[in-house]
């Protein structure tokens, strides 16, 4: 109850980092917010043109003609939000050094501002995608609210991720470059870009072991076949988002006030 105290009582310094930041990301920019919807797109667009056009990649048993470009969508900006947040909360002590060594504050607002720039810039791109999902017929319908609590379940999971990270950067720099190497294996042992069901019996065996793999899929099932979630293939990412958000809650106790004499 005191972090969260603590980060309703800082909410003013919290919304004012989320909109310096933001304002700071598009200074001198013609296009200013829409560079946040253009990033993913050259993606989506370039992964479309390899995989679909190159490739002939294919969903098996789904007759659309939107449907890769859906399921890739789906899987790319989930991909870029959690991506974005542990990328981000991983240096976000090593880049407020300055501030958390002049100004007194609940280093907790930190994190929270990260979470909270990253959810904007999501927010815009999904926006436009259910815009398209829309004006194609593809709009999912009710199932569509239970993005909801997978974007909850994602966030939770995201940020004691990317806290623990962050805090162990602080002390031993190794952790974010060994991070950032993590990330680029984790995109492609995740089924985004190709489907699960094409792999191998011992490789989906392997990819069962991806606590994001089931997310994705939970996302893409929504977004392509209008299905609800399997909430009980989401217990795991569950008891591990738990397990980590206890640890960095422990680490960020105990080491909060050692941080600013190491950076």
């Amino acid at each position: 109850m005191g972090m969260l105290q603590d980060i309703w009582n800082y909410r003013g310094f919290i919304l004012g980092s989320v909109t310096r930041d933001f304002q700071l990301k598009y200074r001198n920019s013609l296009l200013g917010a829409v560079w946040s919807v253009l990033t993913p797109l050259a993606m989506i667009l370039v992964y479309t043109v390899i995989f679909s056009g190159v490739m002939k990649a294919q969903l098996p048993g789904v007759d659309n003609p939107f449907a890769y470009s859906i399921y890739l969508c789906a899987g790319i900006l989930t991909w870029g939000l959690f991506s974005e947040i542990v990328s981000r909360s991983q240096t976000v002590f090593l880049e407020n050094a300055n501030l958390l060594k002049k100004v007194s504050f609940p280093r907790i607002c930190l994190p929270v501002a990260v979470v909270l720039n990253a959810l904007l810039n999501f927010v815009i791109a999904f926006g436009l995608f259910t815009g398209f999902l829309i004006l194609t017929g593809n709009f999912p319908g009710l199932s569509y609210l239970a993005l909801i609590p997978l974007l909850i379940l994602q966030i939770f999971f995201s940020i004691s991720l990317g806290v623990v990270v962050g805090i162990l950067n602080v002390f031993f720099r190794d952790a974010g470059q060994l991070m950032a190497i993590v990330l680029q294996f984790w995109f492609w042992l995740t089924p985004i870009v190709y489907s699960r069901s094409i792999l191998g019996e011992s490789a989906q065996h392997f990819i069962a072991f991806n606590p994001l793999a089931d997310l994705v899929a939970a996302y893409q099932g929504i977004l392509v076949l209008n299905q609800f979630p399997d909430w009980i293939s989401l217990t795991p990412l569950l008891l591990l988002s738990v397990a980590l958000f206890m640890v960095s809650m422990r680490l960020f106790r105990r080491r909060a006030s050692e941080m600013v004499d190491e950076l």
